[in-house]
Parts: C-alpha cells; sequence; structure tokens
C-alpha cells in the first residue's frame, strides 16, 4: 500500500512514476489517500482494505499526518480490532503486541519528525473529541527516505508551520526533566542546523536543497529526541486542543511556542528551582539569536522575544482564527497536561498562554 495526501506528490508527478517503477518490479500496489490528521475511522478503512488486498508493505510519502497514517495502517493490517481499542487513554485499552506489517516513511516536510518515532498521533475532532497516540517500540519505521528534493516544493505557510512544531519538539525536548547526555547531545545539534538554516527556508532558501536538508536533519533529530525525553505544555495544549478544534498541528505549536517559554521562564525565576532549565533556556537563547554574549538572564529573555519577533514576522496565526474564544480557555486549561514540562504550570498560567495568543 501506498499512502498519499490528497494532491500535492499525485499533481508532481511523482506518485505515477513511483507506482510505475513499484509494479515494474512485480509489486502489487493499492494507493490509499490521506485528508488531513489521521482519525480512526480513516485507519480502519485503509487498514482493512489493506487486509483485502493482502497488502505485506506499507509506503507513506507525505507530511506528518500522512507519515501517521502510513504508520498507523502498517500496525492495524495484522490486528483483529478497530485501531481505537489500541490508543492510549482510550475506552477499553489493550496493549498493542507490536506485529505490523514492515513500514517506510518518506517525509515530505519537515517537522514532526515521525519519520524517527515509535508512535502514531490519531484524532477525533469535535466535544467530545481526543488527540491521542498509537505507540509501540516496533513502530518506529523499518526505512526512513529522507530527500531534500521531496520538501523543496513545500509552500511557505506549510514550513513554516512544519518548521516550528520541529523547533518545538527540540527545545521542549532539551529542557525537559527526563532529557540525558544522549537527548541533549543530538537536540543542540537539531537546533544549531535549524537555527541556520529556518528563516532561509522560508524565504530565498526555499528551492535550495542544501538548506531545505538541514532543516529536515533538524527535524528528524527532533523524533528522535521527542521519544526518548518527551514534550512539554506546548504538545500538552496540541492533545487537549487538537481533539477540540480543527487546527493544524504545526500552526499550533507556531502561535503557543512563545507564549509558552515565557511563561515556564516566568514560572522557574519565581520558583527559584529551576537553574538548569533556566541555563539550557539561555544556550537557545544565545543561539537563536547569534549573541554569545549575553548572561543567563538576557539569554532567556532573548529567546521569548526572538520567538515572539518569528511569530510575527512569519505572520502567525493566532487561536482566534480557529474558532477559539474566551468561552473556551477555562476548559481547554482545565484538560491540559504535560509530565514533561520543565516546571508544573497551574490553571491560571495556562488561561493566560491561551489569551495571549486569541
Amino acid at each position: 500500500m501506498v499512502v498519499t495526501g490528497s494532491r500535492s506528490f499525485e499533481a508532481s508527478g511523482r506518485l505515477g512514476w513511483l507506482l510505475e517503477r513499484l509494479r515494474t518490479g512485480s509489486a502489487d500496489c493499492l494507493h490509499s489517500r490521506v485528508k488531513g490528521e489521521p482519525s480512526p475511522e480513516m485507519i480502519d478503512d485503509a487498514a482493512a482494505a489493506g487486509r483485502r488486498a493482502g497488502c505485506d508493505m506499507v509506503i507513506a510519502v507525505g507530511g506528518g499526518s500522512v507519515i501517521d497514517a502510513g504508520k498507523a495502517v502498517s500496525a492495524m493490517i495484522l490486528q483483529e480490532h478497530p485501531v481505537e481499542r489500541y490508543i492510549e487513554g482510550r475506552k477499553d485499552f489493550i496493549g498493542h503486541d507490536g506485529r505490523k506489517v514492515p513500514f517506510i516513511a518518506v517525509p515530505t516536510t519537515s517537522g514532526t519528525g515521525s519519520e524517527a518515532t515509535n508512535n502514531s498521533v490519531i484524532s477525533r475532532v469535535g466535544p467530545d473529541g481526543f488527540k491521542r497516540s498509537l505507540r509501540h517500540p516496533a513502530f518506529v519505521p523499518d526505512v526512513a527516505v529522507i530527500d531534500p528534493e521531496l520538501i523543496c516544493t513545500a509552500p511557505k505557510a506549510l514550513t513554516v508551520a512544519s518548521g516550528m512544531d520541529a523547533l518545538t519538539q527540540l527545545i521542549e525536548a532539551w529542557v525537559s526533566p527526563f532529557a540525558s547526555s544522549f537527548t541533549d547531545l543530538l537536540a543542540f545539534s537539531g537546533l544549531e542546523y535549524f537555527c541556520r538554516s529556518f528563516l532561509r527556508v522560508c524565504s530565498d532558501g526555499a528551492d535550495d536543497s542544501t538548506v531545505r536538508g538541514e532543516v529536515a536533519y533538524a527535524s528528524f533529530l527532533s523524533g528522535i529526541v521527542l521519544c526518548n525525553a518527551g514534550l512539554g505544555i506546548v504538545h500538552g495544549f496540541a492533545s487537549s486542543i487538537g481533539g477540540t478544534f480543527d487546527i493544524p498541528h504545526g500552526v499550533l505549536c507556531a502561535t503557543l511556542l512563545a507564549e509558552v517559554t515565557r511563561e515556564n521562564i516566568l514560572q522557574l525565576r519565581l520558583f527559584g528551582c529551576g537553574q538548569r532549565a533556566l541555563s539550557k533556556y539561555a544556550a537557545v537563547g544565545r543561539l537563536l539569536s547569534q549573541r554569545p554574549e549575553l548572561s543567563d538572564a538576557g539569554a532567556c529573555d532573548m529567546l521569548v522575544e526572538t520567538l515572539a519577533h518569528w511569530q510575527h514576522e512569519l505572520d502567525v496565526p493566532r487561536l482566534g482564527n480557529f474558532g477559539i474564544g474566551m468561552e473556551h480557555i477555562a476548559h481547554l486549561a482545565a484538560i491540559t497536561r504535560s509530565k514533561s514540562n520543565p516546571i508544573e504550570l497551574n490553571p491560571e498560567s495556562l488561561r493566560k498562554i491561551l489569551v495571549a495568543r486569541l
């Protein structure tokens, strides 16, 4: 089964080329299209089609949602129950046994790092919606093909949103209380590559495969470190808001990162117990601003200022653009959690972050 998005890869002519090459190599192919973020129904339908056709491998070519969908389909073709039974936190949850068909991930955006992770994010949007993971160590793709030339055609808005998702994952894993010397090494390397090339891919370097490759590498590393160190409150909001409102994941990360960083730094300073996390935030502030001479305090402030400036310059949408209003704030704050944030934020802090981005 070849899983792609609904339009762009096919319109580029590459889908036809890929299917022809596979068939020339005596492979029967079933094509499945993904529109938007994967839902349980979408995964169940695609997995059932794969069973009927006898699919013994899944290849996903596309953005994070397409990679997540392909990963979930590869995990469900050999299973009997609907996928929702295996999703963390859902009713009658049962652990997945790890049986799957081989899975190849070919990302065409640089953001989620799903080509390196062991989970697939699945959502159902609405009043009783959810956004949670299907997860098992065996779900890490068997092969990841990261080709910058496939990413060069990504439009600016998608490049911004997906890139800010990767940045969020790198920063959140970097300051996580569960970070290690292993994740620190990879996270900071990813931040260095990201800082060097992200603004260029959003402007004059959009068609430069070398520059795109550096952001793709940063995104790949963000996937590795999130699996091993966890993510913070931005992704806590991504779960609670993403299950209730139809807002792209990358856009949500992009619109909240500066305010979450501001509030985390404020609370770490107020409680005086987070010097390690503050020093790490400061290192990122020096890197993103290219101001190595800054003190820790000045670098933390500069990090928030830089992220807010990028948010403005890159025209990141606000929460209100997606129907979120003051009447939703209390509920969203109440259901948002993250055990990997560098400090536990109370509901007042969570409400403050959301109100700032309405």
